[in-house]
């Protein structure tokens, strides 16, 4: 029974920087954490134990920092994309690569005086990604959002649903809807305004969650999708994936206290997990 060799590549994971981009009068930062995988060529370091056409990843990680400090970081997918070139036109062995990023959002620090020059406070759970590839005849850019943790105090619903046997859950007008979405999409264009695409689309996935009368997480979805969408034409879908983060109705009967949706039990775990890609016609 033989065996060959099938698809492969390699390269440096979670290489964390932070830039400081340093005004005369303010400070910006920007925190990522970067993935590298090359592929090409490097068969004979499979089969022969020869080393001869491999760049160490190690060297990889110092690529990132020593282009980082001569790129402005306006936006992560320029500084994906300046890295997936830099790596296909340096070695000929290479014939894509693929860059993976994933920024902390850090929020300027409000004082009394107003915006602190140098002070941040993080922007919590919410992280911007982005994934550059690059290779000889073209290259394409996927950004998203991981994250975005909402939640609204009513106008959701569930009911009307399918039941069988197992059935427990209580039909609902009105409930608590919690989620932390995650967004992906495409533009068609690697040079595209990313910046404003990003606020656009992030901007409508907020107001359209806060707007919509849900029936349905599915519902929302949609509509979250729908209005992305219209917000960005520079995009042609948008994937999401939304957790419903369940808070349960907490029992006062016990204690002779009646609860007209006021008191809720946080759960994490299981949880509903509605996902789906909305795509322009």
């Amino acid at each position: 029974m033989g065996a060959r060799l099938g698809s492969n590549s390699y390269g440096k994971s979670r290489v964390r920087m932070l830039k400081v981009r340093r005004g005369a009068d303010r400070h910006e930062v920007v925190e990522v954490t970067v993935a590298i995988a090359l592929k090409g060529d490097f068969a004979a370091a499979h089969l022969k134990g020869d080393n001869a056409a491999v760049l160490p990843t190690d060297t990889m990680k110092n690529t990132v920092y020593t282009l980082g400090k001569g790129h402005g970081i306006e936006t992560i997918e320029s500084f994906a994309l300046h890295l997936g070139t830099h790596f296909v036109g340096q070695d000929a062995n290479v014939t894509a690569a693929r860059v993976t990023i994933g920024e902390k959002l850090w929020r300027r620090v409000r004082t009394g005086d107003g915006e602190h020059p140098h002070a941040f406070i993080s922007g919590g759970d919410e992280r911007r990604w982005c994934e550059g590839a690059v290779t000889r005849t073209g290259v394409t850019i996927e950004s998203g959002i991981d994250g975005l943790v909402l939640i609204k105090t009513t106008d959701s619903a569930f009911a009307g649903f399918k039941k069988d046997k197992y059935t427990t859950l209580k039909e609902t007008d009105d409930r608590v809807l919690s989620t932390s979405v995650t967004a992906r999409w495409a533009y068609r264009d690697a040079r595209a305004d990313f910046a404003p695409g990003r606020e656009a689309i992030r901007r409508a996935l907020i107001e359209t969650f806060a707007g919509h009368k849900s029936a349905s997480v599915q519902q929302t979805l949609y509509a979250m999708g729908e209005r992305a969408l219209a917000a960005c034409s520079a995009i042609d879908s948008i994937r999401l994936s939304l957790p419903n983060r369940h808070y349960l109705l907490a029992d006062l009967s016990p204690f002779g206290m009646s609860n007209e949706n006021e008191v809720f039990v946080p759960t994490d775990e299981p949880h509903g997990l509605i996902e789906a890609t909305v795509e322009r016609t």
